[in-house]
């Protein structure tokens, strides 16, 4: 299992790689299919080491970077998108993928709800459409309840789409123990 999260990551770090070279594909060439408008890919069909669609993938993500600017999704958010849209296209079952993204440390933030967010950053939260979307697709979006409280955010600023944990490091290592490959963004 330690093998396929390496090669999660190597191939997030792949598709991160070539998003510089968005510019020069043709339309259509990325696409959301899975989850619309975020995470997109360019789906090869003929690529080694697809998931096999019959497995149950048990995915934990880790999401510890702030996203570049207030007014943008979190990157590390958009790559949980990613991840379901490549599974989904692989042929995977929504309901094979058993997917909980974290947030915590600078991540923190993206799981205020919009008022809150408005008053800290003055713009509209740009994560709650994702997390919307994310839920739609069987993902459990948390945030880690002490890096709320270590933010200064009180409990109830916390968006209602968003599952409120004890705290990052005890999901992470719970759902290790549950049999979930962990994957640090």
């Amino acid at each position: 299992m330690r093998r396929l999260t390496a090669l999660l990551v190597a191939s997030v770090a792949c598709a991160s790689a070539g998003s510089a070279m968005a510019a020069d594909m043709p339309a259509g060439f990325w696409t959301t299919p899975t989850i619309q408008g975020y995470g997109k890919i360019h789906y090869l069909p003929n690529a080694a080491f697809k998931p096999q669609v019959d497995q149950t993938y048990k995915i934990v993500f880790a999401l510890t970077q702030a996203a570049k600017s207030p007014g943008e999704v979190n990157g590390a958010l958009d790559h949980v998108a990613r991840t379901v849209n490549l599974y989904h296209a692989a042929g995977v079952p929504l309901d094979h993928l058993k997917f909980v993204a974290v947030a915590y440390g600078p991540a923190t933030p993206l799981a205020l709800n919009d008022a809150q967010y408005r008053a800290k950053f003055g713009v509209a939260n740009p994560n709650l459409p994702l997390i919307a979307e994310l839920r739609k697709a069987g993902v459990d979006v948390s945030v880690c309840g002490q890096a709320v409280a270590e933010h200064d955010f009180q409990y109830d600023w916390v968006d209602k789409s968003v599952t409120l944990a004890l705290s990052g490091l005890t999901t992470v290592t719970t759902l290790e123990h549950q049999g979930y490959d962990l994957m640090p963004m």
